[in-house]
């Protein structure tokens, strides 16, 4: 069995063999957290944002994007996803949204980036929706923080 890197053997970047890898079920969960003015948080959850449903515009986006991950990072695998959601939870307390994406497939790699990059898409159109009232908002903590399937089983993130 070959070791997986990006790496071929003149120290190249290439797309990983993952030919003789196992089928089995996998999926991930990411998040990210929106934070913004409290102002701007009331703004997208009385429905008064003059852009419409900031939030569905946001899911929609996410799931596009997990869809579209080979194309937006180079050398991800093309995969037949099973499942995408994107979800959005106001967290009023810290006037802030955390955005929860979740992928599943049935295949020979992880869905790991492809969650990653539905969250990212997701925070990136919710900021674009809005920096015309609040340009401060901040994007972070954009994590992986479950995967399971594959050969190194089940993870989760501490804490």
């Amino acid at each position: 069995m070959s070791e997986f890197t990006h790496l071929n053997e003149q120290g190249e970047a290439h797309m990983v063999d993952v030919g003789d890898k196992d089928i089995t079920e996998r999926s991930a969960r990411a998040t990210a957290i929106v934070k913004m003015q409290p102002t701007t948080l009331k703004m997208i959850l009385d429905g008064s944002h003059k852009k419409g449903d900031v939030l569905a515009t946001c899911r929609i986006a996410g799931i596009m994007a997990a869809k579209k991950c080979p194309d937006l990072i180079p050398l991800c695998h093309t995969l037949l996803l099973t499942s995408v959601k994107v979800e959005l939870h106001p967290e009023p307390d810290n006037s802030g949204i955390r955005i929860t994406s979740f992928c599943k497939l049935s295949g020979k790699t992880g869905v790991e980036m492809e969650a990653l990059t539905a969250v990212s898409v997701a925070a990136l159109t919710l900021y674009d929706m809005c920096k015309a009232v609040d340009k401060g908002m901040v994007i972070s903590d954009v994590k992986l923080v479950e995967k399971s399937g594959g050969r190194s089983g089940h993870w989760q993130a501490e804490g």
